[in-house]
């Protein structure tokens, strides 16, 4: 049996009727950019998320990028941000000409740990930028907390929890702003890169749609040095006949991420996911953990079975970020996760009986071993 770790054919055929009247829809409207798709598809996912605007933009590093921009953060400034995670949160901090400063995750859940950011607080400190990694939300009650004594500004990156929710409170609503990202391997995700901003901020909303199109709200009238970073009609018309789904299609997850936590729980020599009790992750990815990692990995592709590290190299230990200094040992956490972390096939045309092929090949690597 084959189980690959993502598949994106099977969600076109799901969805194939609806999918292929969406790109008709934009072909023969003739209008490819900042059109009533889009718009169209802004008051929907605003609306399903519980905020009054998402603004749709080209991806999700730029979505925090605008973001930071919007609020003025720039050189000299500093961001928080995860050590942990995908370097596109650390590069959106960069690309201001800001700094990010890494803080360690909490080890249970992988998320930024509230309670290291204070120390990293400095006068330059601007913003806390946690990501809501592999489906389940950082603890945003205690972030916002720590932002709310400091004056700071909390953005999420939301790119991996279309759905996920904090204390019954969706994400991308649970800071003052947030990136998302719509690439293709993501819970709702389009044919192409794809992002959004969303907040309930009427004011950063509206800087958003300037920056997004060179600065410009009038055509050829530049308020601010903006960026082309556009949503484009189609993409949004496919986003909208996925987002009718999506809650049925991270149930799907869940059933899934169950059936592996029930049939893998036993093992002492793997580190199963952990979800904090107020947590309602979607399961963006189920990630495990073992010193055993890269041999694991080997004997399940073997065994037909498709995995992929998220994340092998610390974005500090980057050659991205090679100029700013870090070496092994200054996020003990963060390599140690990325040392031995390894998502297992997860996603909502993953079948059962293909969990029970990757669970059955996991179990046997470590009784042989």
């Amino acid at each position: 049996m084959k189980v690959p770790i993502l598949e994106l054919k099977p969600a076109y055929e799901e969805l194939r009727p609806e999918l292929d009247a969406a790109y008709r829809r934009v072909m023969e409207s003739g209008w490819l950019l900042l059109g009533k798709e889009l718009e169209a598809f802004e008051s929907e996912y605003a609306a399903s998320v519980g905020v009054k605007h998402c603004i749709g933009v080209a991806n999700g590093l730029e979505a925090m990028q605008l973001l930071l921009m919007a609020r003025g953060i720039g050189p000299g400034d500093e961001v928080i941000v995860p050590s942990h995670g995908y370097i596109a949160t650390w590069l959106a901090v960069t690309h201001v000409g800001a700094r990010p400063v890494p803080c360690e995750p909490d080890p249970q859940t992988y998320n930024l740990d509230p309670a290291r950011i204070e120390p990293l607080i400095t006068k330059r400190t601007k913003a806390i930028l946690p990501i809501h990694l592999y489906g389940q939300t950082a603890d945003m009650t205690a972030i916002n907390a720590v932002a709310a004594r400091h004056g700071l500004f909390v953005l999420e990156d939301a790119a991996q929890s279309h759905g996920a929710r904090c204390h019954g409170r969706e994400a991308g609503a649970l800071g003052h702003a947030a990136g998302v990202s719509f690439y293709p391997s993501k819970n709702l995700g389009a044919m192409a890169d794809a992002g959004a901003v969303t907040t309930n901020d009427d004011g950063l909303a509206d800087k958003i749609r300037h920056l997004r199109n060179y600065g410009s709200k009038v055509r050829y009238q530049n308020d601010y040095l903006g960026m082309n970073s556009r949503l484009s009609e189609l993409q949004a018309a496919f986003l909208r006949a996925k987002l009718p789904k999506l809650a049925e299609w991270n149930a799907r997850r869940v059933k899934l991420a169950a059936r592996y936590r029930e049939k893998l729980g036993a093992l002492t020599d793997l580190t199963l996911p952990s979800v904090a009790p107020w947590a309602d992750p979607v399961w963006h990815l189920f990630v495990v953990r073992t010193a055993q990692r890269d041999a694991l990995q080997r004997h399940l592709a073997a065994a037909g079975v498709g995995t992929q590290i998220h994340y092998p190299v610390p974005p500090h230990l980057s050659r991205a970020y090679a100029g700013a200094g870090g070496k092994r040992g200054d996020f003990p956490l963060a390599e140690k996760f990325a040392d031995e972390v390894l998502s297992l096939p997860i996603g909502p045309h993953i079948s059962a009986h293909q969990v029970d092929h990757v669970c059955d090949a996991v179990r046997a690597f470590f009784e042989k071993a």
